[in-house]
This record gives structure tokens, C-alpha cells and sequence, in this order.
């Protein structure tokens, strides 16, 4: 199965796409993404093959994140959220326990995105979220943003507190993606759980956050109430 999936995404390959993918995920020497490659496959179509191969066995699945190719990694993640929603809590574990030992895998933005609530944030639903502190002290930055995004879960279903923990232990991290991952589930903070919430938070550290992350935050906000924040 793991030939059939491979063969799939390799017919799909596009190598003038490649180029600027390559060139939007900052491969390039010192970059975030340095040294990644890409088939040149859209998302929605990776989509479609990992739907298609969503019973391929847990190993086979892990081989196909330790690839070289963006893609394919993306595609055995994909395959590892569709199991675990399908899954038993001995499954849930197991594709938990599995993603948090292949972090370096995890290695693009995307990747944190499409997954970390769905799986990490998932199975820490009802459980104590010390995991989450311990990424985010993590010298990794795909760990740290694992931790941010995997709050997630919690803002959806209407609860901001280990989202906001979370964000004011990343305030100060010296990476733009963490600005903008920050940035981005407080702004969703005031969106789906509260926006009174989020004002306290930004009323205590505005004036401490990068530009970057203030800008993400306030998005929403009407014109006169962002210029405001931005003057802060």
C-alpha cells in the first residue's frame, strides 16, 4: 500500500508548481524550510489520496512521514488524523504517542497547522495540558508551534484559558512564525470564545508583543479600537 500511495502522489507531481512552493515555504539556505522538497501537489489533492489510503497500517504511515517530499509527509499526516478520529482510545494513544515522537517530521508550518489540534489538542481534551507547556519551552520551533496551535481544540469548543497560558509563554519568542501562530489564536480567542477575554490579555502585554503578533490579534477589531492598539 505504501508503493500504491507513493506511485499516486509521484503522478500527480507538477515541477513548475514545485518551484514555487519551494519558494513559498522558504526552502532556501537559512530559511525556516531549508533543504525541503515538493512534488508540486496541491493540498485538496493530497487530500484525496490520503482519504483513499486512510486504513494504511500505523508503520507504513510513518515511513511515509520520514519522507524527503513535503507532500508525502503532509499526506501520512492527514492519514494519521483520519485514523484518529476513527479510532478507539488505544488507537487515539497510539497516533498520539507516534506524532509527538516524529516532531522532526513535522517541519513546516502547514504541517503543524492542518494536524496539532486535531490530534495533540484532541487527546488533551480532558486531560492535564502539561505537554503543552513543556513544547513550548521546546529549543524546536515546530514544537513550539504544535504547542500554540494544539490550543486550538480548546478555542473551538469555547475555552480560552490554556490558549491564553500558552500564548503568554510564547510572547516573547524570537521566531515570525511563532509571532504569527500566536497572533492568530488570540485573534480566534476573541472570535469564538470572547473578545473581552482577549482585550485583557492584549490590555496586559501589547505593549510587550511583536508588531507581527498585535496585527494578527486585532484583525477583527473595528478600525478606531485597532488604530488604538497599534498606538499602544
Amino acid at each position: 500500500m505504501l508503493k500504491e500511495i507513493r506511485k499516486e502522489l509521484r503522478n500527480l507531481a507538477n515541477p513548475e508548481k514545485a518551484k514555487i512552493l519551494m519558494g513559498f515555504f522558504k526552502t532556501g539556505k537559512g530559511q525556516y524550510g531549508e533543504g525541503d522538497k515538493f512534488l508540486g501537489i496541491t493540498v485538496p489533492q493530497t487530500r484525496l489520496v490520503a482519504k483513499k489510503h486512510a486504513q494504511l497500517p500505523l508503520a507504513e504511515v510513518l515511513q511515509l512521514l520520514q519522507s524527503a517530499f513535503h507532500e508525502e509527509r503532509l499526506a501520512a499526516l492527514l492519514i494519521l488524523v483520519l485514523q484518529y478520529q476513527q479510532g478507539d482510545e488505544k488507537q487515539k494513544k497510539k497516533i498520539f504517542d507516534a506524532y509527538l515522537k516524529n516532531t522532526q517530521w513535522i517541519n513546516n508550518w502547514d504541517l503543524v497547522d492542518l494536524t496539532a489540534d486535531r490530534i495533540v489538542g484532541a487527546y488533551l481534551a480532558n486531560k492535564p495540558k502539561d505537554l503543552l507547556f513543556k513544547l513550548a519551552k521546546s529549543k524546536m520551533l515546530w514544537e513550539r508551534r504544535i504547542a500554540m496551535l494544539a490550543t486550538f481544540h480548546e478555542i473551538k469548543n469555547g475555552r480560552s484559558e490554556i490558549a491564553l497560558a500558552i500564548a503568554e509563554k510564547l510572547l516573547l519568542d524570537q521566531e515570525d512564525l511563532m509571532h504569527k501562530a500566536v497572533g492568530w489564536m488570540l485573534r480566534e480567542v476573541g472570535k469564538r470564545c470572547s473578545q473581552q477575554a482577549e482585550e485583557k490579555f492584549l490590555q496586559k502585554y501589547a505593549k510587550l508583543m511583536s508588531r507581527t503578533t498585535l496585527r494578527y490579534a486585532i484583525e477583527r477589531f473595528e478600525e478606531g479600537k485597532r488604530l488604538r492598539y497599534l498606538k499602544m
